[in-house]
């Protein structure tokens, strides 16, 4: 569905329905964010989302799944990378799309959007309903739509503190990261399809529907989220000077990366020597020997900036950003000359 198909089909429904999936730790001012959603969303002529807040036990897959049951048309996924997570395995199979409002310093998805953490891109991508359809990825019961990591990405992940990617963002994670430098490879079985199984000394193993990863940089150029495959990227560097090496001609964007392999297939089935940290769109699940990953085709609705079939999502992402200040503003300007009449019709 375009841009044009779904403006018309919201116009002749009076607006879509929406709700927003929060996790209330990752939000400074809760409040504050209800007030800037509603008003642009009924500015827009949206009626007022409904509202869900996760908890330690549900983060955000059952509270999807109510709002799908009270017949919703999107759902905002507010939150980490673990609330968006959840929020995709609620939707997947639906016609429901997903939108993101980032918050936190995670946001793998949302880095892919282009939106970073700011709040009125993430409303304008779904008010203007650009939409995309997405393959999945499936992991023991959960989904994912960047990409599942096994090893030293994930290792990095569960070594950076809240703390300090609360203070300085993204690049927390790099010195999460130069901790692992060092550490021994394991030794992984990889079996994509029914080929033979491919035996590597890795560091990590990455299986990924798109490729962009924190900060803007792009592992993998070739990765399309709805191609019907996954990339499987393994790492195999040895030393501080493999590193570099690997880190420079990723961020240089070379055609070939010193010490990455990359493969493509729809089962994957990664097996170590011993257990390893595992993630899943940079959300930490139960470590363990092995990581079994699924495609599912074409099973989510993604708002995303440009609804052409470019293979990156980000695509207008700037623009859409520069499009939602000023319907975030135009909607505040409105409310406030609505309680400047009740103020008015009050004193009268």
């Amino acid at each position: 569905m375009d841009a044009g198909e779904g403006g018309r089909r919201g116009a002749e429904r009076g607006g879509l329905r929406s709700a927003v999936v929060v996790n209330p730790v990752k939000v400074a001012d809760l409040d504050e964010l209800r007030r800037v959603v509603d008003e642009t969303l009924t500015a827009a002529g949206w009626p007022e989302p409904l509202w869900y807040e996760t908890t330690v036990e549900d983060p955000g897959r059952g509270q999807t799944e109510q709002a799908v049951a009270a017949g919703v048309d999107v759902v905002f996924a507010c939150g980490g990378d673990g609330t968006v997570m959840s929020c995709v395995s609620g939707l997947v199979g639906t016609e429901v799309a997903l939108a993101v409002l980032p918050q936190g310093t995670g946001n793998l998805l949302a880095a892919n959007l282009g939106l970073s953490g700011d709040l009125a891109a993430g409303l304008e991508v779904a008010v203007e309903q650009g939409r995309r359809r997405l393959d999945v990825g499936a992991v023991e019961g959960h989904h994912f739509v960047v990409m599942a990591g096994m090893g030293f990405d994930a290792q990095m992940l569960a070594d950076t503190s809240e703390s300090t990617k609360a203070r300085i963002g993204w690049p927390a994670y790099v010195m999460g990261a130069a901790r692992h430098l060092r550490d021994r490879p394991m030794k992984v079985s990889i079996r994509i399809d029914d080929r033979p199984p491919v035996r590597r000394r890795a560091r990590s193993v990455l299986v990924a529907n798109v490729g962009r990863l924190q900060g803007g940089v792009t592992l993998l150029t070739e990765a399309e989220p709805d191609d019907g495959h996954l990339d499987v990227a393994v790492l195999t560097p040895r030393t501080v000077r493999h590193w570099l090496q690997l880190g420079w001609a990723v961020v240089r964007r070379r055609g070939r990366v010193p010490r990455m392999e990359v493969f493509r297939g729809q089962r994957i089935m990664i097996t170590s020597n011993r257990a390893q940290p595992r993630e899943l769109d940079g959300d930490l699940i139960d470590p363990g020997r092995s990581l079994r990953v699924e495609i599912r085709p074409g099973a989510l609705w993604l708002c995303v900036p440009r609804p052409a079939q470019d293979p990156d999502l980000a695509e207008d992402a700037e623009a859409v950003a520069e499009r939602g200040e000023r319907r975030v503003e135009d909607a505040e300007a409105v409310a406030e000359r609505g309680e400047r009449r009740v103020e008015e019709a009050h004193r009268e």
